[in-house]
Protein backbone atom coordinates (compact mmCIF):
# COMPACT_ATOMS: atom_id res chain seq x y z
CA UNK A 1 0.00 0.00 0.00
CA UNK A 2 1.34 3.57 -0.65
CA UNK A 3 2.13 5.86 1.55
CA UNK A 4 -1.29 8.03 0.14
CA UNK A 5 -3.04 5.36 0.03
CA UNK A 6 -2.30 4.62 4.31
CA UNK A 7 -4.71 7.90 5.44
CA UNK A 8 -7.51 7.13 2.76
CA UNK A 9 -7.98 3.22 4.67
CA UNK A 10 -7.66 4.85 8.26
CA UNK A 11 -10.79 7.45 7.21
CA UNK A 12 -12.67 4.76 5.53
CA UNK A 13 -12.19 2.35 8.22
CA UNK A 14 -13.49 5.40 10.59
CA UNK A 15 -16.16 5.94 8.57
CA UNK A 16 -17.75 2.36 7.78
CA UNK A 17 -16.12 -0.09 10.98
CA UNK A 18 -15.76 2.75 13.61
CA UNK A 19 -18.62 4.99 13.69
CA UNK A 20 -22.02 4.81 13.83
CA UNK A 21 -24.03 4.81 10.62
CA UNK A 22 -21.22 3.11 8.53
CA UNK A 23 -23.30 0.47 7.13
CA UNK A 24 -25.54 2.68 5.58
CA UNK A 25 -22.46 4.99 4.40
CA UNK A 26 -21.39 1.62 2.85
CA UNK A 27 -24.28 1.20 1.17
CA UNK A 28 -24.47 4.58 -0.27
CA UNK A 29 -21.17 4.33 -1.15
CA UNK A 30 -21.68 0.72 -2.98
CA UNK A 31 -25.13 2.52 -4.89
CA UNK A 32 -23.00 5.61 -6.45
CA UNK A 33 -20.31 3.52 -7.29
CA UNK A 34 -22.97 0.88 -9.41
CA UNK A 35 -24.73 4.37 -10.81
CA UNK A 36 -23.85 8.54 -10.04
CA UNK A 37 -27.55 9.72 -8.54
CA UNK A 38 -29.22 12.30 -7.04
CA UNK A 39 -30.04 11.55 -3.15
CA UNK A 40 -33.66 11.41 -4.17
CA UNK A 41 -33.23 8.56 -6.08
CA UNK A 42 -30.23 6.55 -3.47
CA UNK A 43 -33.49 6.77 -0.79
CA UNK A 44 -35.44 5.19 -3.40
CA UNK A 45 -33.17 2.29 -4.21
CA UNK A 46 -31.69 1.87 -1.17
CA UNK A 47 -35.21 2.07 0.77
CA UNK A 48 -34.11 4.70 3.97
CA UNK A 49 -35.30 8.07 4.52
CA UNK A 50 -33.94 10.73 2.72
CA UNK A 51 -33.24 12.93 5.27
CA UNK A 52 -31.14 10.10 6.58
CA UNK A 53 -29.33 9.98 2.81
CA UNK A 54 -28.57 13.12 3.26
CA UNK A 55 -27.04 13.49 6.69
CA UNK A 56 -24.56 10.55 5.27
CA UNK A 57 -24.02 12.04 2.16
CA UNK A 58 -22.92 14.95 3.44
CA UNK A 59 -20.34 13.26 6.03
CA UNK A 60 -19.28 11.33 3.13
CA UNK A 61 -18.37 14.41 1.22
CA UNK A 62 -16.79 16.67 4.02
CA UNK A 63 -14.30 13.65 3.95
CA UNK A 64 -13.87 13.27 0.56
CA UNK A 65 -15.27 10.00 -0.25
CA UNK A 66 -17.95 11.32 -2.50
CA UNK A 67 -18.54 14.57 -4.70
CA UNK A 68 -21.61 16.64 -6.17
CA UNK A 69 -22.31 17.85 -9.24
CA UNK A 70 -24.96 20.49 -9.69
CA UNK A 71 -27.08 22.07 -6.38
CA UNK A 72 -29.73 21.77 -4.35
CA UNK A 73 -32.33 19.02 -5.30
CA UNK A 74 -30.88 17.89 -8.48
CA UNK A 75 -27.21 17.73 -7.09
CA UNK A 76 -25.90 14.21 -8.53
CA UNK A 77 -23.32 12.09 -6.33
CA UNK A 78 -19.87 10.77 -7.81
CA UNK A 79 -16.99 8.61 -5.69
CA UNK A 80 -14.30 10.68 -5.81
CA UNK A 81 -11.08 10.09 -8.10
CA UNK A 82 -9.46 9.16 -5.03
CA UNK A 83 -12.05 6.45 -3.70
CA UNK A 84 -12.32 5.00 -7.17
CA UNK A 85 -8.79 4.67 -7.88
CA UNK A 86 -8.98 2.41 -4.48
CA UNK A 87 -12.32 0.94 -4.36
CA UNK A 88 -10.56 -2.15 -3.43
CA UNK A 89 -9.78 -1.10 -0.08
CA UNK A 90 -13.36 -0.04 0.13
CA UNK A 91 -14.16 -3.88 -0.80
CA UNK A 92 -11.56 -5.23 1.61
CA UNK A 93 -13.03 -3.33 4.94
CA UNK A 94 -16.26 -4.38 4.14
CA UNK A 95 -15.54 -7.93 3.72
CA UNK A 96 -13.73 -7.60 7.22
CA UNK A 97 -16.82 -5.87 8.83
CA UNK A 98 -19.18 -8.71 7.29
CA UNK A 99 -17.13 -11.77 8.50
CA UNK A 100 -17.54 -10.49 11.67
Amino acid sequence: MSASARPLKYLLGWLIAGTRGGLTRAQIIKSIHDTPQNANQMANALKMDYKTVRYHLEVLEKNRIVTKVGDNYGATYFLSQTLEENYGMFEEILNKIWKK
